[in-house]
């Protein structure tokens, strides 16, 4: 239920503590020992045929010891009303069986790395931290807090630890104002096939290192951005329980979210060849990838009768062919000009040219405007989205400031009969809102049982 005080909601505090985080540092072990676990249980390793667990050779260690952490980044889950917060700390890597440090891989120092945790504060509407132990070094800062009311110390002390309680605020502001939709998902849709392009290329590339550092890296569980990545397994439970979360997405009349886009390599597939111009020989299984190749070259398939071509098709297609050369009309540019980079988009235009492009220039070019494009969506998700569905996910409505009558799948179906329903979205709920859709449907979630302790648990058959 949707608790009202005078005081500032949850939501507010949240971007009040992301704005200033660098002046606030937080009590971790105060949060962990607070903390009630949502997420999924995992442990590091992976299960031989037997079902044993075989853990990794190396483990991480902190390098700075104490309770206190630079306060967290948070974020708005896309689709729930959840909130997380993801903290960050230093962290060396040491072997196993004797703790010695693991001091260079692939001609990297491996000693200063960084380890990321997430901790929901909120799940599916619901509070799972109710307070956070801070330490404050700007006094403005504690000025905002105090007048916010969620300190209520009446001295500014770089050395106090303030308590602010989460569970006395409301989730949300009773009187808030959302951004217009209008658009934004036509813009997000196109950004996310072209980043879905790029990641497809990307997938065995580095701009920075080459195959046989990418390879030593793996050996060491880092990922070629240098992201600690251990190989993670279930952890057994005793018994698994289930729980009904109500998923809330949005799209347009023409697709109703973005679940509905193909994969790169999928669409690839479905509507291109991809062959060797010195051979002829056409690939069975293409990816976009192999585009790296100077000899691989695209071409479109021969529409069969069999093919049932959608509004998916018709907002994809543009995008691969301005990209491939097979149809150039600018689609490229326009979409890599939402982040002010052309490098790429003159890259390309000159290959289709016939200019000669370095291969090295291309996957730098790919990946700076792929971190720029997956930047300016997540921007736009957490400004102008997310704040809207965690709103509907905690009061279970739409603000009073929006009128939109409610609709069941038929009859949104009956409107607009080219959108395509999975079986959970069958069950949903629909808002029309200028060209937006909301959807509202609900989706099962497993949980693992641990001596009366819940913790979420997706089984293996259910992936």
């Amino acid at each position: 239920m949707l608790k009202l005080n005078n005081k500032i909601s949850l939501l507010e505090l949240v971007q009040i503590l992301s704005v200033y985080r660098q002046n606030i540092i937080l009590n971790l072990h105060n949060l962990k020992e607070d903390y009630q676990r949502t997420g999924i249980k995992r442990v590091r390793g992976i299960r031989d045929i037997n079902g044993d667990l075989i853990t990794p050779c190396l483990e991480t260690q902190d390098i700075h010891g104490g309770d206190f952490v630079q306060m967290g980044v948070f974020a708005i889950n896309r689709n729930t009303a959840t909130i997380n917060m993801l903290v960050k700390r230093k962290v060396k890597l040491v072997k196993v069986e004797d703790y010695t440090d693991i001091i260079e891989v692939g001609g990297l120092l491996a000693h200063d790395l960084d380890s990321f945790n997430n901790y929901t504060i909120v799940k599916d509407g619901k509070l799972h931290v109710s307070s956070l132990n801070i330490k404050i070094s700007n006094k403005k800062v504690f000025d905002l807090l105090q007048a916010k009311g969620v300190i209520t110390a009446d001295k500014f002390d770089f050395n106090c630890e303030y308590t602010i309680r989460l569970d006395d605020l409301p989730l949300v502001p009773v009187n808030i104002n959302f951004a217009n939709l209008d658009g934004l998902f036509n813009q997000i849709a196109e950004i996310k096939v072209l980043t879905s392009i790029l990641s497809a290329y990307l997938r065995h590339q580095s701009d920075v290192f080459v195959s046989d550092q990418i390879e030593a890296l793996k050996q060491n569980y880092l990922s070629k951005n240098l992201y600690l990545n251990f190989p993670t397994t279930q952890e057994y439970a005793n018994t698994i329980e289930t729980h009904i979360s109500y998923k809330i997405d949005f799209g347009n009349q023409d697709i109703l979210n973005l679940s509905k886009l193909y994969a790169a390599n999928q669409f690839l597939g479905r509507r291109y060849e991809v062959y060797d111009q010195e051979t002829g020989e056409i690939f069975a299984k293409p990816t976009l990838e192999m585009g790296l190749n100077q000899n691989i070259a695209f071409r479109q398939k021969a529409i069969t009768r069999r093919m049932k071509l959608t509004k998916v098709d018709d907002l994809m297609k543009p995008i691969f062919d301005d990209f491939l050369g097979i149809n150039i009309n600018g689609k490229i540019g326009e979409i890599l000009n939402q982040v002010g980079d052309d490098s790429l988009a003159l890259l390309l235009y000159g290959k289709h040219d016939g200019k000669l492009v370095n291969k090295e220039d291309l996957i730098t070019a790919m990946t700076t405007a792929y971190k720029k494009l997956v930047a300016v969506v997540e921007q736009t998700y957490q400004q102008n989205i997310s704040p809207l569905v965690f709103y509907i996910g905690v009061t279970g409505h739409l603000p009073n400031k929006i009128t939109a009558k409610a609709m069941t799948a038929e009859e949104l179906a009956a409107k607009y009969p080219h959108l395509q329903f999975s079986k959970h979205e069958q069950k949903g709920t629909f808002y029309e809102i200028g060209n937006t859709i909301i959807s509202i449907y609900p989706q099962t979630e497993y949980y693992s049982v641990f001596e009366s302790r819940i913790s979420l648990l997706i089984p293996d058959d259910a992936v």
